[in-house]
């Protein structure tokens, strides 16, 4: 269990960077477009429409890596008077009744979107836009199975959390109130 935490961490920390690359391309892009727009009067809709795209791509990847780190927004109105097991369980729980069965669903009808967009060889509408629509759209079904991945390595650190000694948790949480 241990093995496989690890190496998931590996990837998902290996995929935080990804997005990191994929915020730093953006940025050059747009600056790139904005040079190119203000300066030289040259607009470019392909270049524009690669903005959406590395800006979803980083979006939809980062949710996982966001959800591995504990970034997501809380509502902590019990939670943060539990002790560390009781939030490891409802950790466990959420992540089995909310956030992966919404996630296998958006991969499952994210998968059916991307093919029929292959399936049609869609491209951008607009003249000198991007061809190969199904690439951006891949972006669904792949980045749900990410954050697939990122649910079991949630609920194996929670599982971790719980074989762990339950010493000094009243201690440090009745320092706490």
């Amino acid at each position: 269990m241990i093995f496989l935490h690890n190496a998931l961490r590996k990837f998902i920390d290996a995929m935080g960077y990804m997005c990191v690359l994929l915020m730093l391309l953006m940025v050059a892009n747009v600056f790139y477009d904005v040079l190119m727009r203000y300066f030289f009067n040259d607009v470019s809709i392909g270049m524009q429409e690669l903005e959406w795209h590395l800006f979803a791509a980083m979006f939809m990847f980062g949710i996982g890596y966001t959800l591995k780190e504990d970034g997501h927004v809380r509502v902590d109105i019990f939670y943060e008077k539990w002790l560390p097991h009781t939030q490891a369980k409802m950790d466990i729980l959420a992540a089995l009744v909310f956030a992966l069965p919404i996630a296998v669903i958006v991969m499952y009808y994210g998968y059916s979107y991307t093919l029929d967009a292959y399936q049609m060889n869609e491209g951008s509408p607009d003249p000198g836009g991007l061809p190969s629509r199904w690439i951006i759209r891949s972006v669904i079904p792949l980045s749900n199975l990410f954050l697939i991945l990122c649910i079991f390595y949630t609920i194996l650190e929670n599982l971790l959390k719980l074989k762990r000694p339950n010493v000094h948790e009243d201690h440090i949480h009745n320092e706490g109130v």
